[in-house]
């Protein structure tokens, strides 16, 4: 079992309170049994939780919706959870949800973890979303700097040359400088004209 494996199995234990039924969802070996808990009604959150992830590391696609409400969720550990397991399920929705959530300016307080997925998908839809998020991040006094520190970090690390410009406008922001200097020197040179 995986560090990401381990910790969400023992975050589940304590919200389930260790229950018989948290025991039978954790040793379930049949996907059905899996994709049931997430149509049927009034499962806790816990439960709809550890099926989708369980599915999505199995690339079992119906975790897929599950998996994005989780990715979108208002708890960390949930979110890290549910990119843990989208980044694996090789669903090829993934990427275009993920993008939606990491510009969708009304979640922003969330997106921390849609843009860490877009950047291990290495998708075409990531580039374009992350400099999109970056650049709304620069404006002056945006709370959510951990948002745009991951977008700096993740253009640096897919090297592609369109996110310069966007790289280069964070270089003026003191929180993001170091780390826009660093990704800028992670980009291909530019040709000479």
């Amino acid at each position: 079992m995986d560090e990401e494996s381990r910790s969400l199995t023992e975050r589940l234990r304590q919200e389930s309170g260790g229950s018989a039924a948290f025991a039978r969802l954790l040793a379930a070996e049949d996907h059905d049994t899996l994709a049931e808990v997430l149509t049927a009604p009034g499962q806790p959150l816990w439960a709809r939780e550890l099926a989708a992830f369980r599915l999505g590391r199995a690339g079992d696609r119906r975790a897929f919706e599950a998996l994005v409400l989780l990715l979108n969720h208002r708890d960390p550990p949930r979110c890290a959870s549910a990119a843990h397991a989208l980044a694996r399920l090789g669903d090829p929705r993934t990427a275009r949800a993920a993008a939606a959530l990491a510009t969708n300016e009304l979640r922003v307080a969330y997106a921390l973890h849609p843009v860490r997925l877009l950047v291990a998908l290495r998708a075409p839809e990531s580039v374009p979303a992350l400099i999109t998020t970056l650049g709304r991040r620069l404006r002056p006094h945006d709370p959510y700097r951990r948002v745009a520190l991951a977008c700096v970090q993740g253009l640096g690390e897919l090297g592609d040359p369109r996110a310069r410009k966007v790289l280069g406008e964070a270089l003026a922001h003191p929180a993001l400088a170091e780390a826009a200097v660093h990704a800028l020197a992670k980009l291909p040179q530019q040709q000479p004209t």
